[in-house]
């Protein structure tokens, strides 16, 4: 058994990866502020004699015993981590040098959570893991993609310096059940609006692409990542490759759960990326993987979990 921290273990990911590690005989020890997390998202495993909750903010150290951990812990949504950037970026860095201080003094192994916001708006398609980006330093998005390139510097570092045992996983667009829905992510946007009636809200044209992975999938890739040999390091891209536009997402959506709802078109906001597909050959070779649950079934699981929480 296997004792093992997840910060943001509260929040979306976070709690289908509590669950799923407690589900494979490992104790968990589940940090969060709940800034956006959800005790509601953790509470059926509180009775698990192996599961522990310890509300903590990871910009202030934090001490354990632990074998593993997971650093999840940001504001993942720009409506969240818009709200207060400062703050969110603070959670990156400052997050991710205590989780590092940690892993340093008691010999732990940590996997990053980063993001495909890494690449910002791409000029290269689909995306690899060699590809270094095209981020604005001082835009909207910056708090969030600034805070999660500088967290994988970070990662690096600690390893090449003081030889931490470190994984960085570059996450795409994320789907599934206990999605906050007022978290402004399309998918839920879309799901949310179409179940109470209202206007589907298209920025842009709606010819911008996504490419979206369930839940389980991602959960199933970040554990192969973490039980990888300590040689691989990463960043490793972890997404579903099949690439859909948003305003085929949006009539999927209308179509799943029958609803009457119009399609409303605004302005596209400042930096939105125009397209976004993971190239993850490197996924395949290394972690055997690759996502199985197709979006329609993904989106079923989604939509039936959102007709019983709003």
């Amino acid at each position: 058994m296997k004792r093992i921290l997840v910060t943001g273990g509260a929040g979306f990911i976070g709690s289908h990866l509590c669950e799923r590690l407690l589900n494979e005989k490992n104790e968990v020890l589940c940090l969060d502020n709940f800034f956006t997390g959800s005790k509601s998202n953790i509470v059926h495993l509180l009775n698990n004699p192996y599961f522990e909750l310890v509300r903590h903010d990871v910009i202030s150290p934090f001490f354990a015993e632990v074998d593993e951990i997971y650093n999840l812990a940001c504001p993942a949504s720009p409506i969240h981590y818009q709200y207060n950037p400062i703050k969110t970026t603070k959670t990156s860095v400052m997050g991710a040098i205590n989780m590092l201080g940690l892993a340093k003094r008691i010999k732990a192994k940590i996997l990053q959570a980063s993001t495909s916001e890494i690449y910002g708006d791409p000029e290269q398609h689909p995306q690899k893991e060699d590809y270094w980006g095209h981020v604005n330093p001082v835009g909207i998005r910056a708090c969030y993609d600034e805070g999660k390139r500088c967290a994988e510097t970070l990662f690096t570092d600690y390893k090449i310096q003081n030889n931490v045992r470190i994984k960085i996983a570059r996450i795409f667009n994320t789907y599934g059940p206990r999605m906050h829905p007022n978290d402004g992510r399309v998918v839920s946007n879309f799901i949310v609006q179409a179940l109470e009636g209202k206007p589907i809200s298209i920025f842009g044209k709606g010819n911008q692409t996504r490419s979206f992975q369930y839940i389980d999938d991602l959960v199933n890739a970040l554990i192969l990542l973490m039980n990888t040999d300590d040689s691989f390091t990463g960043p490793i891209n972890i997404g579903n490759p099949k690439e859909f536009t948003i305003m085929e997402l949006a009539e999927k959506v209308i179509k799943m759960t029958g609803s009457k709802s119009e399609i409303k078109f605004y302005p596209l906001p400042s930096d939105d990326p125009n397209r976004r597909q993971p190239d993850i050959s490197l996924a395949k070779k290394t972690l055997k993987w690759e996502p199985i649950v197709p979006l329609e079934k993904g989106l079923k699981k989604t939509i039936d979990y959102f007709k019983n929480t709003i």
